[in-house]
This record gives C-alpha cells, sequence and structure tokens, in this order.
C-alpha cells in the first residue's frame, strides 16, 4: 500500500448467522476499493447494499469473514488509527440527558483533550454545525430534532481534528438546506487537508463533492473510479423545446438524427427554438444501471435484518 493510500479493503466478506438454525446470510462479498490522501470518497448503494456492514468492518466494530483491510497503513481494527479517524455511525445513539456541549466535552476526554482545549473545540464545532446558539449548546439531546442530533454527531466526529472522517449516511434526516451545509462543511475538510469517505444512496450529493465513487449492489462491488471515468461520454439523446402560439413542446431527438435538420425543420414550421440540451450518461443513469444488472432484488435477500431496513 502506498503512502497516498489512506483506506484499503481487500476482498472483505461478511457472512451472518442469524436465528435458531444459524442461517447464513451474507451481507457483503468480496468488496475492494482504497480511497487516497486527500479526496472526498463516495460509498454509494442503494438501501440494504451492504454499505453500513462494510464500513462497520473497517472501524472494527464487526470483523469480517474473510478478506482484510487498513487504514492509515495499520490492519484493523487499530488503536494508533482510531486515533487519526472521526466516524458518524448510521444511526448514532447519544445519551439522552446529556446537552451539545458535554457530549463535546465528553468525546475530548476520550481522546485525551485537555480541559481548555475540549471547551474551544466544542465550541467551534457546535457553530460549524449550525447548533452554536445558546439554546441547542445546552438543550438536553432527548429534545433534539433527527437533524440536529445528525449535525451533532458530524460535530463529534470531528472532536479529535481527525485526518480521515468516516461518514455513514451524514445526509440523513437534514432538510435541502442542512445538505447543503453539510456538502460545504465536507468541501472544506478536503481544503484542509482532509480526507473523507462517506456513503449514501443520494446521488446528487455525490455528484456535487465526489471525487472519487464506488457503486456497491447486493453486497457486491460493482464499479469505482473518478466520475467522469464511469460515465458513458456517449450521446444518449438530444433535447429540443419548441415554442409556438405560446405552448412550449419538448421534442427527444435519437444519437443517430441530425439535430441541425430537425431544428431547421422547426423553424420552417414556424416554431421558436427555445433550448437544445445533449444529454449524456448521468450518475443516476449509471446507478440505475448497475442496480438493475446486479439483481438487488436477489442481493437484498442476503442482507442482515438491519441493513435491509435502513
Amino acid at each position: 500500500m502506498t503512502h497516498d493510500v489512506i483506506v484499503s479493503a481487500e476482498k472483505l466478506e461478511k457472512v451472518f448467522a442469524l436465528g435458531f438454525l444459524r442461517k447464513k446470510v451474507r451481507a457483503v462479498r468480496e468488496v475492494s476499493f482504497e480511497v487516497r490522501r486527500g479526496e472526498i470518497f463516495g460509498f454509494l448503494g442503494p438501501n440494504g447494499a451492504g454499505k453500513t456492514t462494510t464500513l462497520k468492518m473497517l472501524m472494527g466494530l464487526i470483523f469480517p469473514t474473510a478478506g482484510t483491510a487498513r487504514i492509515f497503513g495499520e490492519p484493523v481494527p487499530s488503536i494508533a488509527a482510531k486515533r487519526r479517524l472521526g466516524f458518524l455511525p448510521e444511526n448514532p445513539y447519544f445519551y439522552d440527558y446529556l446537552s451539545g456541549e458535554e457530549l463535546l466535552d465528553l468525546m475530548g476526554r476520550l481522546f485525551g483533550l485537555g480541559r481548555a482545549e475540549r471547551k474551544r473545540r466544542a465550541g467551534l464545532l457546535l457553530e460549524r454545525v449550525g447548533l452554536g446558539r445558546a439554546g441547542a449548546r445546552s438543550m438536553p439531546l432527548r429534545k433534539y430534532s433527527k437533524g440536529m442530533l445528525q449535525r451533532l454527531g458530524i460535530a463529534q466526529a470531528l472532536i479529535n481534528d481527525p485526518e480521515l472522517v468516516i461518514l455513514d449516511e451524514p445526509m440523513s434526516g437534514l432538510d435541502p438546506i442542512g445538505r447543503k451545509e453539510i456538502r460545504d462543511l465536507i468541501r472544506e475538510l478536503k481544503d484542509e487537508g482532509k480526507t473523507v469517505l462517506f456513503s449514501t444512496h443520494i446521488l446528487s450529493d455525490v455528484e456535487l463533492i465526489c471525487d472519487r465513487v464506488a457503486i456497491v449492489v447486493g453486497g457486491r462491488l460493482r464499479d469505482s473510479g473518478p466520475l467522469d471515468q464511469l460515465l458513458s461520454p456517449r450521446l444518449l439523446h438530444t433535447e429540443v423545446v419548441l415554442e409556438a402560439g405560446g405552448q412550449k413542446e419538448a421534442v427527444r431527438l435519437a444519437p443517430e438524427l441530425d439535430v441541425d435538420e430537425a431544428l431547421r425543420q422547426a423553424l420552417a414550421a414556424g416554431k421558436k427554438v427555445v433550448a437544445v440540451t445533449p444529454r449524456r450518461e448521468s450518475l443516476e443513469d449509471l446507478f440505475v444501471r448497475e442496480v438493475e444488472s446486479g439483481d438487488v432484488g436477489a442481493g437484498a435477500e442476503h442482507q442482515t435484518p438491519r441493513e435491509a431496513a435502513s
């Protein structure tokens, strides 16, 4: 593993034995990928695809049935590596009676931070995730909304000023404004030289901020790499919007048709050309193609009940 590879997963597998009969359920199958220093890496897949199980193996929360993983060159699990990373689980659980400030103080203590440094970092992070107002800082967590808890979860993942940040569905429970704020925060982390690995099924977030992605379907890795290399450059169709008599009409032209000739015919018929937009493969097209070719229905039955519900 080179010094530029921060996270390395090689043929990770996880098989659970469930129920009285200990039925074997395969949640992850030979998943391999690398996350490089200073990049934003999106771990993409539909609900129940195996994303959370994979991240739990990387964090050492569950052990793989087969395969290996390394973080900062250290075999997982590694206390030394964990000191250099921050983690937000998919469904974080915090003590209800603590306030936001008290939770961050507790997390800072676990990392061995001094009292003054804990207070300084907690204040900065609460401001950074939009919980800086006095009411939110001192409010018991049982009164927090789901979106507020998600913001606090991101703050606690940053309390140790980590080099690597791993976020499992960080946009969950956030409204559009909150999602934008978290996307901006992830970009800021990259600008500060940090590496970010996050899982999601929200395609627009991936397209806006990720340098590279991995797509997992039914527990298997379907594709990985930079988006501009994964997406097909071929023309899918050309969308032409015409206007006549105050009414607009959208026409989709197949790639083999002559767009110039179609426009000439439209103008000759007295129509106004409003827009001409060539459409190439989007991340949504790629995602749907991989899910359909991956037989997600068959894969879903191999997920744990926890994964299938997520």
